[in-house]
């Protein structure tokens, strides 16, 4: 595996990254470390991808894995050589309070509960989150009804 091939991957679903270090961690300096953390484990651990799920899937898992330990271990992170430039996306079709609001309440959920609503906003089916999150599609469903309603009233 090139490493033209890993950046062609990972700019086509970067936007992955960005939305899982954005629901766990406020703080811009943090933040910027821990996408240059999550790019070095992804580098590190892309020899061993399979090909047996979708590479946004594997992407995804990687980051989240690498954020959670950032969370418990925060003196772990440390800046690595630029594998990409850090250029934060604009949201597309949204006014960004309207996104702030939706990030804000995101983010008062349990990990859990934040995954699996992340990963349903993506576009991620519920047997997919199911094997991401190590419940079944029927909990999966659950939740999200759980979540959605959560959200509604929060939002309204």
């Amino acid at each position: 595996m090139s490493k033209n091939e890993f950046t062609h991957q990972v700019e086509q679903c970067r936007g992955i990254i960005f939305k899982v270090i954005r629901l766990y961690i406020n703080d811009p300096e943090d933040a910027k470390d821990l996408y240059q953390e999550v790019l070095f484990q992804a580098w590190r651990s892309y020899p061993r991808f399979k090909g047996e799920s979708k590479f946004s899937t594997w992407l995804y898992r990687v980051s989240l894995n690498t954020v959670l330990t950032f969370k418990r271990r925060p003196s772990i992170v440390k800046p690595h050589e630029d594998l990409l430039e850090l250029d934060i996306p604009a949201p597309e079709g949204r006014p960004a309070d309207e996104l702030d609001a939706l990030y804000g309440a995101i983010r008062s959920f349990g990990e859990i509960d934040r995954m699996i609503i992340t990963l349903h906003l993506d576009g991620y089916s519920n047997e997919e989150i199911a094997g991401i999150v190590g419940l079944t599609a029927s909990n999966i469903g659950v939740k999200l009804y759980r979540i959605r309603a959560a959200l509604t009233n929060m939002l309204n």
